[in-house]
C-alpha cells in the first residue's frame, strides 16, 4: 500500500536544543526548595496545558519573586533562540513536499517550544503538539488527532487511500506508540545501527512506496 503523509516526532529528530536551559525544571526545584515536593504528573501537566513560566508557577502553587521569574523567562528565551533544526531534517521534509508527501510533527512540548518549532520548521500540513491537544505521547489521542490535521486515518479502515507512518528517537512514543494506532512507527538513530541513520534515508524510502 502507497505512503501518502509522514509524521515526525520534534526534538532528537528534526531539531535539537544546542544550548538547554531547563527553565521549568528551574521552576520545578524552585518549588521543591519550598517544601513542594515533586509529582509523578508534574511533566505531563506542563505538557498538556497552556502555561507559560508564571501560569505554571500559579498551577503548582510556587512562589516566585518578580526578579527570579525574569531570569526564569529570560532562560526560556534563551532556550528558545537555540533551537536548531538539523541539516538532514530540512533536506527530507524538502525531499517528501516536493514530491507531494503530506507532512506533521507530533511531540510532546510544553507551550513556548511550539511557536519556536513552528517558526524553524514552517508549512507543515500539521502539528500534533501535546498542550495544544492536551495528550502526550503515547496516547493513541495525540497520534489521531495529527492524522485528523493531515486529513488522514492511520490503521487498515482508510479505504485503501494510503499509510500513514512516522519516525522519531524514542521506541515508547515514536515507534511503538504509532503502531498500537495503526501508523508504521520508525525509529531514527544517527548514531547506531538499529533503524534509520539519517532523516534523508527515511524520506528516500518513504518516496519509493509514494
Amino acid at each position: 500500500m502507497k505512503i501518502t503523509a509522514v509524521i515526525f516526532d520534534a526534538f532528537g529528530t528534526l531539531a535539537r536544543i544546542t544550548r538547554p536551559t531547563h527553565p521549568y525544571g528551574q521552576l520545578l526545584r524552585e518549588g521543591k526548595r519550598q517544601g513542594r515536593k515533586f509529582r509523578p504528573d508534574d511533566m505531563q501537566t506542563l505538557m498538556t496545558h497552556k502555561l507559560s513560566i508564571s501560569q505554571a508557577a500559579a498551577w503548582f502553587g510556587i512562589q516566585v519573586l518578580p526578579n527570579r521569574l525574569d531570569l526564569l523567562e529570560q532562560a526560556l528565551e534563551a532556550e528558545l533562540a537555540s533551537i536548531e533544526p538539523f541539516p538532514d531534517a530540512l533536506e527530507a521534509i524538502a525531499m517528501l513536499r516536493a514530491a507531494g508527501m503530506r507532512t506533521a510533527i507530533c511531540s510532546n512540548l510544553a507551550m513556548p517550544y511550539g511557536p519556536a518549532i513552528q517558526q524553524i520548521l514552517p508549512n507543515l500540513d500539521g502539528y500534533g503538539f501535546s498542550y495544544r491537544v492536551g495528550a502526550m505521547k503515547p496516547s493513541p489521542i495525540i497520534y489521531r488527532t495529527t492524522c485528523d490535521l493531515l486529513g488522514v486515518r492511520p490503521g487498515n479502515d482508510f479505504g485503501g487511500h494510503g499509510r500513514v507512518v512516522m519516525i522519531g528517537d524514542s521506541p515508547r512514543c515514536d515507534r511503538d506508540g504509532p503502531r498500537r494506532c495503526g501508523i508504521s512507527g520508525f525509529l531514527l538513530r544517527r548514531e547506531h545501527s538499529e533503524g534509520f541513520s539519517s532523516l534523508t534515508d527515511f524520506a528516500r524510502v518513504v518516496l519509493a512506496y509514494k
